[in-house]
């Protein structure tokens, strides 16, 4: 059987120079890079130059750069090492309703310890107004986070825009930008950001490693504490086999951003237009322009999206319904409820992620695969079958 990989927001491939990047770190180059010896010293040497593609990939200063074990300690630290840092100042946070777990839960654990939480409404596309964002700050506010494109819809924000309003009222601005570092061109000049959450996976590295990006003069605490290692900002031992791979997905992804965007954008183009002409009610979720180049979220009506996906994983086809984070929780999506759309119609959710291996014959073939397994599972559905006779009897 053939598989076909559309869940690259669960996980990419490790490209095979990551790889081959990776392996003397396993092997012969074992030392601790807070050895003073020469062996932690190749260690610490491999790291910085880790850093230093991280950095250029963003285009930050190696030294605003703090490895971490991925997105969702980068996304905590943002918010509590800003927040704990400035609570002289104020109690106010301001982030949007569309946001990861990681954001959100975070923001919750902040509200039990007395911090203010505002979260914007997104409009039917799931965008943010930078203009609500203006009207949301208070003279409490120390911190704005809005992510830089959403993992399950797709929408790129607004954030050059919102990061202009918060620079003009001296407020640090963070993004979460996991899903968009390394698959669409990001520079934190350009945004205007403050801080800015990134990992290996989506660019083609390593599980489990990260990075926040903290520019200079940010006032940030600790998020654990110890050891001096990463400047003194991140303690433990650090994960270098982690932060070796990240670094070479990096270097490669500076030079492969534009082309992977052309290879993708006219795969993402296609199963968006022929999508709906193959399966009738079908809904495109997330804004049709401004959405990341791999990425095509539908809603389809009277079939749940588990189901599907199931059905799809036997032919082969390797999808996700909704948020990687939630697929296993039977929960509805809270990005698509806070976009308007109904419970019941979220439950339709189909999410394809496309990456660079991916080609036309692939788009071909699950336009082939997934019409006849739609129509399966409708017709052992009481509701489209309730609403075909009510289309026949008018």
């Amino acid at each position: 059987m053939r598989i076909i990989n559309m869940d690259h927001v669960g996980a990419s491939p490790l490209l095979p120079e990551v790889v081959d990047a990776m392996l003397p770190f396993l092997k012969e180059e074992y030392g601790n890079p807070s050895s003073m010896h020469s062996l932690g010293e190749t260690v610490t040497d491999a790291m910085d130059e880790a850093r230093e593609h991280v950095a250029r990939l963003i285009n930050a200063k190696e030294t605003e750069i703090v490895f971490t074990s991925g997105g969702t300690e980068s996304n905590n630290w943002a918010l509590k090492g800003v927040v704990h840092a400035s609570r002289a100042k104020g109690n106010h946070v301001i982030t949007s309703s569309i946001e990861h777990f990681s954001i959100m839960h975070a923001a919750k654990a902040l509200e039990t310890q007395g911090i203010d939480v505002t979260r914007l409404p997104v409009d039917k596309y799931g965008v943010v107004d930078p203009q609500e964002v203006e009207k949301a700050i208070t003279s409490k506010t120390v911190l704005i986070s809005v992510m830089h494109a959403n993992n399950e819809i797709g929408t790129i924000q607004p954030i050059a825009d919102i990061g202009r309003i918060a620079r003009e009222k001296g407020i640090p601005f963070h993004t979460d930008a996991v899903a968009t570092t390394g698959v669409i061109p990001v520079d934190v000049q350009d945004l205007n950001v403050d801080l800015l959450s990134l990992a290996a996976n989506p660019f083609y590295g390593p599980h489990g490693v990260g990075a926040l990006y903290v520019r200079k003069g940010t006032k940030i605490s600790p998020l654990i504490d110890g050891g001096i290692q990463e400047g003194g900002m991140r303690a433990g031992t650090e994960n270098v086999l982690g932060i070796i791979g990240m670094g070479k997905a990096a270097e490669i992804a500076v030079g492969e951003v534009e082309s992977r965007m052309s290879h993708l954008i006219p795969l993402r183009d296609r199963l968006m237009k022929e999508l709906p002409g193959t399966i009738e009610e079908v809904a495109l979720v997330g804004h049709p322009t401004m959405r990341l180049p791999g990425n095509v979220s539908v809603l389809v009506k009277y079939v749940e999206g588990e189901s599907m996906l199931l059905f799809l994983d036997m032919e082969g086809v390797k999808i996700a319904s909704g948020s990687a984070c939630i697929s296993r929780s039977l929960k509805v999506s809270h990005v698509m409820l806070a976009m308007g759309i109904d419970a019941g119609s979220a439950q339709g959710s189909l999410l394809f992620t496309m990456g660079k291996d991916n080609t036309h014959e692939d788009i071909a073939d699950v336009l082939r695969i997934l019409p006849p397994i739609v129509q399966r599972l409708r017709d052992m559905s009481p509701l489209y079958k309730k609403t075909s006779k009510q289309k026949l009897a008018v």
